[in-house]
């Protein structure tokens, strides 16, 4: 295929999937001399619009891993609102070191369902979004070296196939199709439910800056006032993450319990997987 454009889509709350899918796209398109593009829709506003492609795009598309699988509030708006037009996609997957389990195969689907054809696909380990801890400095040099030679692998491909839409989708590991989120444990080994946790703010220690509410990816804090939260809360850290002055924490004590049982069975180091055939 002739690519003419590089194209990046990401949800990124934390800003882990950003980073990976950023440096991907500006390696590939300084490596054919071509221009790219980021649709960065992670925040609510980003999802009042669609995104159409075409047959000589290659879009490198990534979201994190919630549960082993995509993070089910937001696969609707990629159902609906992404359309391949016979473009060239990568999906990358970006995991806190546990497992990706079938969040790859799941993002697959959805893109070719989608119209987009799938000719290689990634998931890359990151700092956990729930601790300090689990991953810490992931991606690392060695991440981005293989991350890059992997890209260049992509290139290869692509410019070695005329026609990309005869290809059969990347195979990639996972249940196909899923059928189960990964189940939380808390540090006796028995499920961890806190569904209903919302994050806590110390109000001396906050100044009203509105960072946590601006970056909330749902919409879900209030403005005026940070600790009211009212909307749906997915977990994804980012109000605690961005805040400057270290005001939100979450002590919901199954959630506590289920950090716990990560940072005590999950810290060694866990490597990446990339896929092409």
């Amino acid at each position: 295929m002739k690519i003419t454009k590089i194209c990046g889509v990401f949800f990124s709350p934390c800003g882990s999937v950003a980073e990976i899918i950023g440096r991907m796209v500006r390696y590939a398109s300084e490596h054919l001399g071509v221009p790219m593009e980021i649709y960065d829709f992670t925040l609510p506003a980003a999802r009042e619009n669609s995104y159409t492609f075409n047959e000589s795009d290659l879009v490198f598309f990534g979201t994190p891993v919630y549960a082993g699988r995509v993070p089910n509030k937001i696969m609707p708006f990629i159902k609906d609102a992404f359309y391949g037009k016979g473009a060239a996609a990568v999906p990358v997957v970006v995991f806190g070191n546990r497992n990706f389990d079938d969040a790859l195969v799941e993002l697959r689907n959805l893109l070719e369902d989608n119209e987009f054809h799938t000719i290689a696909g990634a998931a890359v380990v990151a700092r956990h979004s729930f601790s300090k801890v689990i991953a810490a400095g992931r991606p690392d040099e060695q991440d981005f070296e293989n991350i890059f030679s992997f890209t260049e692998q992509i290139l290869a491909k692509a410019g070695r196939t005329p026609q990309i839409n005869v290809l059969p989708p990347v195979t990639v590991p996972g249940t196909n199709p899923p059928e189960k989120y990964y189940v939380p444990l808390g540090i006796d080994g028995h499920p961890a439910k806190f569904l209903k946790a919302l994050p806590r703010t110390d109000l001396e220690k906050c100044d009203h800056c509105g960072i946590c509410a601006e970056k909330c990816p749902m919409g879900s804090i209030d403005r005026e006032n940070p600790g009211l939260i009212t909307g749906i809360c997915i977990k994804c850290q980012a109000c605690i993450r961005k805040c400057p002055a270290a005001a939100k924490y979450f002590d919901d004590a199954a959630f506590l319990s289920h950090k716990q049982m990560l940072e005590t069975n999950y810290v060694r180091r866990t490597e990446s997987g990339f896929f092409i055939d």
